[in-house]
């Protein structure tokens, strides 16, 4: 009998933003729910979160971003990971998203957008539902 691998989680702050209490309370309500998760800390560029995520050989990346900068950094890692043949490797964001911004990240390759008051239980059922264990 095969033990199946758990979903495996970065989460990352890019940028210069600052505030990672809603990073921490996710990247603890995933693990709590039997994922695996590696937390970058704050202020990291698109290249380091991209360099991260496949050492680390995960499944997801969940950005959180509070300063406005979400239509830039987020994008840019999609286009990281598509640069080094990781596309395999879903992208998913939260913080300060203006609910207009939300369709056009999507259609750059972000799979799903949590604003501000999203339960945890939200993100780990979408996590579960969405992504597969590599």
């Amino acid at each position: 009998m095969t033990e199946q691998r758990k979903i495996r989680v970065l989460i990352a702050k890019p940028g210069l933003d600052g505030h990672d209490r809603g990073a921490k309370i996710v990247a603890r309500s995933l693990r709590d729910a039997g994922m695996e998760v590696i937390y970058t800390g704050l202020h990291q560029t698109p290249e380091m979160i991209v360099s991260a995520a496949i050492q680390e050989d995960v499944d997801a990346i969940g950005m959180s971003i509070m300063s406005g900068a979400h239509n830039v950094l987020m994008p840019v890692v999609v286009e990281g990971l598509a640069e080094k043949n990781a596309q395999d490797i879903a992208v998913f964001g939260g913080g300060i998203i203006p609910e207009d911004d939300i369709p056009d990240l999507k259609e750059k390759g972000i799979k799903a957008v949590f604003t501000p008051g999203t339960p945890t239980a939200d993100i780990i059922t979408w996590i579960k539902e969405n992504i597969s264990p590599k």
